[in-house]
């Protein structure tokens, strides 16, 4: 029976045994709640309105027998329940006013629709009572006649689908409004989805209750594509994150996957399907329903579909973004930022119990260089595997750098002998059997609050003493070498940017002919700026250069920089001038280096009697067969070589004859001992013994006029310094040889 089929004001009461057949219904069905102290009106009220069936859902009613008891069952209900037929006298004569005045006050419940009922016409003013509560009608017990009850009943239900419709409404464009302003928050994605099922229902007046899938892909971090539930309302909500299999709905199944094969939205009675694609972006919204979606709903949708797909792109790509920042994308693990955050976290791992380590995977450079990027690629990939069945998630994981990952955890797993044990076997690599050596650097964490990214430089200070500890792969962190490490360590990292980034830069101070005054070479000098108009000094970063290894690239660097200059000298007329530069002990233990410089000079199809090789004596004796063989070679192909700041250190003079020099510099501190009227003995002596040996002899850091003067009376063949010109950049020089002409 419909509501249109009543139309007389008698209660009708139908047979036990009718036999008419009842229909199926979509939907719940409409929660009644019936408050009255007199057992008779419940049994009429529930008679009355048995078969009635509003927008084919049935009355489900609720029976309270006092306040007290209406009170209880509000707070089980909520606004799930649609219309309160309540009685305003029970056990007190303003019981009823006092409930309506619970439910709209104290529980601020505005959504079920009140209908006061009363034995006693004329209790309490009609207009008043319904203005101030909030009341759907005022009637006595008397005037309800079935046909009235119905009529209540039926625009009473269509009054609260309304607000009910508004309040939906109003949920689902607060969830995307805070969705998108919260968009690096970790529940965005889960918000937004939400609020679009939210949002879909309540445009077309359905409960709510649906769910968003979309192939999982980087946004919940598993490797497979399957489909995941994304965002969901009603009772679908518990499913948020699981695949869609979990719901364990073969229609809602494959309705979706359908959805997503096809690429367009789907259209059934008790289901529709809608189809979300933006910028290579997919997903399908399901929503149950109770009856089919009208024409008009359905072009409503399209426009806010369209509306909201550029949402759900920003969402993604908020998403993409976040995992670009905090999650390394080879390994999946977090990454550098994420392991500081992390570290960030005192009340996770403070404690006398917990450490930091940094595992440094040795040689990796040689598998990347040797096997192929991909092999080293699926490496980290197999340790990353590794460290998670080692630890599970006892342990929080990180990679930090190409060949480095982190661990902070109890000092039981995070030890020397349990980073150890997971790489006593070897790793299985596609068609490789690698075994794997690793350097640890340990710290551990106190009590006190601590930056995390301070947590991670110490941790990195203990690795670096790892790498040239000779008795262990692993050092703890000490605080006492805290500042001067840190202080290094950061000048390496700053240099060794600089330079990858060609910042450093190769100047030229003039040398010249003592007795004409011609200059017959120069000498480049490496110069590093501090990136505020000032250099750093060389004193200061070529010891550093040369700890950290840098020194050979710099080093090969200068060699082909000089050479390049040597082929611009030659092509605008100065052919003639030789270059020097600096040859340190790291560069001459690099067992390519003879090759480097040979290379360095047929490039450009250079002369090799331009260049000179310039090294100190602490150079010789620190590997002196090493520095003799590659300078015999480099000889016998024609480059000139010099001994730099020669007296200065404690010479061999068995090795002096054993090198194959071309040159001796004297060093500048000898030269500045020259005064007016006073004799230096050094520096006569070195000149002497340059000549006696047959060897050039140059004077550094020449100043004044006197000593220029002084050092051509002992036979000194060259000089550099001030008094003829200042080291400078390459376009200076030009200019400066051309002014010399």
């Amino acid at each position: 029976m419909s509501e249109m089929d009543y139309e007389n004001d008698e209660l009708i009461f139908l047979d036990d045994d009718s036999a008419a057949e009842e229909q199926p219904l979509l939907g719940k069905d409409w929660n009644i709640l019936i408050v009255d102290d007199d057992e008779e009106i419940h049994t009429v009220t529930r008679l009355a309105l048995s078969d009635l069936i509003v927008n084919e859902r049935k009355l489900n009613f609720i029976n309270a027998y006092s306040a007290k008891q209406a009170k209880e069952l509000l707070h089980e209900y909520g606004n799930t329940i649609a219309i309160i037929l309540l009685d305003v006298v029970m056990e007190t004569d303003d019981a009823g006013f006092d409930v309506v005045k619970y439910i709209r006050e104290d529980m601020k419940l505005v959504e079920p629709r009140i209908i006061l009922r009363t034995g006693q016409p004329g209790y309490a003013p009609e207009e008043q009572v319904i203005k101030l509560y909030d009341i759907n009608d005022y009637k006595t017990k008397t005037e309800l006649t079935r046909a009235k009850l119905l009529t209540t009943i039926i625009s009473s239900l269509r009054s609260y689908q309304q607000i009910i419709t508004i309040s939906q409404s109003r949920a689902g464009l607060e969830k995307i409004i805070t969705s998108s302003a919260n968009l690096f928050e970790e529940h965005s994605v889960k918000e937004f989805c939400e609020g679009v099922v939210t949002q879909i229902s309540s445009l077309i007046g359905l409960d709510t209750e649906g769910l968003l899938c979309a192939r999982a892909g980087a946004l919940l971090d598993r490797d497979d594509e399957g489909v995941y539930v994304l965002g969901a309302a009603g009772e679908y909500a518990r499913f948020i994150n699981h695949p869609v299999s979990d719901v364990k709905n073969i229609e809602i199944e494959e309705n979706i996957g359908r959805c997503l094969r096809i690429k367009t939205h789907i259209f059934e009675r008790t289901c529709t399907v809608l189809y979300i694609s933006r910028a290579g972006f997919e997903a399908a919204v399901y929503i149950r329903q109770t009856k089919e979606i009208s024409e008009l709903d359905k072009n409503l949708l399209e426009v806010f579909l369209s509306s909201i797909s550029v949402g759900y792109e920003n969402v993604n790509l908020f998403h993409e973004l976040r995992n670009a920042a905090f999650r390394d994308w080879l390994t999946r693990l977090p990454n550098r930022n994420e392991f500081i955050n992390m570290l960030d976290k005192p009340h996770l791992f403070a404690g006398e119990n917990c450490s930091v380590a940094l595992v440094d995977v040795n040689h990796f450079s040689d598998i990347n260089d040797g096997l192929g990027q991909e092999v080293g690629n699926e490496l980290l990939r197999a340790i990353s595997d590794r460290f998670q069945t080692a630890f599970d998630g006892i342990v929080k994981k990180g990679r930090i750098g190409a060949d480095v990952f982190g661990l902070i955890g109890p000092n039981e797993y995070v030890c020397p002998d349990a980073i150890n044990a997971i790489f006593q076997s070897s790793f299985k690599v596609g068609d490789h059997t690698l075994p794997v050596n690793v350097t640890v650097g340990f710290c551990k964490l106190d009590n006190k609050r601590n930056i995390g990214l301070e947590i991670l430089k110490r941790t990195n200070i203990a690795l670096n003493r790892a790498k040239k500890n000779l008795t262990d792969n692993f050092e703890y962190y000490a605080k006492d070498i805290e500042d001067q490490t840190t202080w290094r360590l950061d000048m390496i990292r700053r240099l060794r940017s600089d330079f990858a980034a060609k910042k450093l830069e190769l100047w030229f101070q003039p040398q010249v002919d003592l007795l004409n005054e011609k200059v017959v070479g120069m000498e480049g000098l490496l110069r590093w700026p501090d990136g505020e108009g000032g250099y750093i000094s060389p004193a200061v970063f070529v010891p550093l250069a040369e700890y950290s290894g840098l020194i050979v690239d710099i080093g090969e660097w200068v060699l082909e920089e000089s050479c390049n200059r040597l082929l611009e000298l030659r092509e605008k007329g100065y052919g003639h001038l030789r270059v020097a530069v600096n040859i340190s002990i790291p560069q001459f233990r690099d067992r390519f280096f003879v090759e480097k410089v040979k290379q360095a000079l047929s490039k450009p199809n250079i002369d090799p009697r331009l260049l000179e090789l310039e090294i100190t004596e602490s150079v010789v004796m620190d590997e002196p067969q090493i520095v003799i063989d590659a300078l015999r070679s480099l000889k016998e192909f024609g480059v000139k070589i010099a001994i730099d700041d020669f007296g200065t250190g404690f010479s061999s003079m068995s090795y002096l004859q054993q090198l194959p020099l071309d040159r001796l510099k004297v060093d500048r501190s000898f030269v500045k001992d020259i005064e007016p009227g006073a004799s230096a003995v050094l520096a006569e002596t070195i000149v002497t013994l340059g000549n006696k040996l047959g060897l050039l002899t140059i004077a550094e850091g020449v100043e004044k006029r006197e000593q220029a003067s002084y050092m051509i009376k002992l036979g000194c063949d060259e000089a550099q310094g001030y008094l003829y010109a200042k080291p400078m950049p390459f376009d200076a020089l030009l200019a400066f040889l051309a002014s010399h002409d």
